[in-house]
């Protein structure tokens, strides 16, 4: 889907605003798994781009869209009962469709698509919603393709997580992976990347909800 700036940004913002409206209230009032805190990693970006929003694959108001399949990445961000956290900072970075970050330390960095932004910044809405349209993410040597994220609150230090594709046979032979011993905690947050509906140009959707361990203060 290649549009114009300002449609973008009005597709873009109003896909978060359709996904905001998936959450019903009270629908989650059992407890729900948590989502496990992963490392970092070091590729983390020493320099941010100058264009951090929710949408990676154009760099400010360029016509080049970034290489890759795209991905329309959503979810919410609750307490363990489901509770929404507003106003949460949700961070994501990956590798570009050649498998380099955003960063001067990673490998390949000469043949880095210099039309992904690599980095993207969300703020969660009144349901805890976050949204980016980013690519499906691919391999590099030794990791198995995953997307990192990033929750930042005020007063709280920074929590870290991956996500990772359903069906991807590497995911049985990553360390990362591996090192989640709890099998609840280890299915939530292998998710499926599945066709977008009505979209005929193979555009993929995938939903990552994060549950955080603890209640947001009123």
């Amino acid at each position: 889907m290649n549009l114009p700036p300002s449609s973008r940004r009005r597709f873009v913002r109003n896909f978060a605003l359709g996904a905001a409206g998936l959450w019903v209230p009270g629908a989650f009032a059992e407890a729900l798994t948590l989502t496990p805190k992963q490392t970092e990693g070091p590729f983390y970006p020493v320099d941010l781009p100058l264009d951090t929003d929710n949408d990676l694959l154009i760099l400010n108001d360029g016509l080049t869209p970034a290489l890759g399949e795209v991905t329309h990445l959503s979810g919410r961000v609750t307490d363990i009962k489901g509770e929404p956290i507003r106003n949460a900072l949700v961070e994501i970075w990956q590798v570009d469709h050649h498998g380099v970050y955003l960063h001067k330390g990673s490998n390949g960095a000469a043949k880095r698509d210099a039309n992904f932004q690599g980095f993207g910044r969300f703020m969660t809405g009144s349901t805890g919603e976050y949204y980016f349209r980013t690519i499906k993410p691919v391999a590099y040597p030794g990791r198995t393709p995953h997307i990192h994220f990033a929750v930042k609150m005020k007063g709280r230090e920074k929590w870290t997580t991956q996500c990772y594709i359903k069906g991807e046979k590497q995911n049985e032979s990553d360390g990362v992976i591996r090192g989640i011993r709890d099998e609840r905690q280890r299915a939530s947050v292998i998710v499926d990347f599945a066709p977008l509906p009505g979209v005929k140009t193979g555009e993929l959707a995938a939903r990552f909800d994060i549950v955080m361990g603890f209640t947001p203060a009123a």
